[in-house]
């Protein structure tokens, strides 16, 4: 790829978002090049297809500056495939949201309790309770039932 003609990849509205991508001493200036051919592509949903396929693939070789510059943004955001990795990237977010929000409400309640039963609890016990996973503070939670003293929850951090 790298080591091809651009022209191979200029003269096929298929194949322009390859074009970046080929052998040439001024990549910024074919970048340019293809984002006018891609801007005389008269049926808008390819239009938008090809911009969006090309600065994914544009973005291997030039720095996201140089293509946000040549290439329109807004002509990205309305492509199937940066409508698909934007939906993907939402629901991971909300995935570790979700996850981090358990985590903090698990810490919430096993902080609780501790409190309750042996008033105020250290800053460096409760350091080392922030950086347990979820499920370690829910293993906790229950094992805490069985604690006699602070020393049996210093035991079971140290375990």
């Amino acid at each position: 790829m790298w080591e091809q003609d651009p022209e191979l990849f200029l003269n096929s509205e298929a194949l322009l978002p390859l074009a970046p991508l080929a052998a040439t001493s001024s990549p910024e200036a074919l970048l340019a090049q293809v984002a006018e051919k891609i801007a005389t592509i008269s049926n808008r949903d390819d239009r938008q297809d090809i911009a969006g396929y090309t600065q994914v693939l544009a973005g291997l070789k030039f720095d996201k500056t140089v293509i946000r510059n040549l290439l329109s943004e807004d002509t990205m955001k309305e492509s199937v495939i940066y409508q698909d990795i934007l939906q993907k990237g939402e629901e991971i977010g909300k995935k570790e949201g979700n996850k981090e929000g358990e985590k903090n409400e698990a810490f919430r309640l096993v902080s609780r309790q501790l409190n309750r039963k042996f008033g105020a609890i250290d800053t460096s016990i409760l350091e080392r309770l922030q950086g347990l996973t979820t499920e370690q503070l829910e293993e906790l939670a229950e094992d805490f039932l069985d604690f006699s003293n602070i020393y049996d929850l210093e035991a079971w951090l140290n375990r």
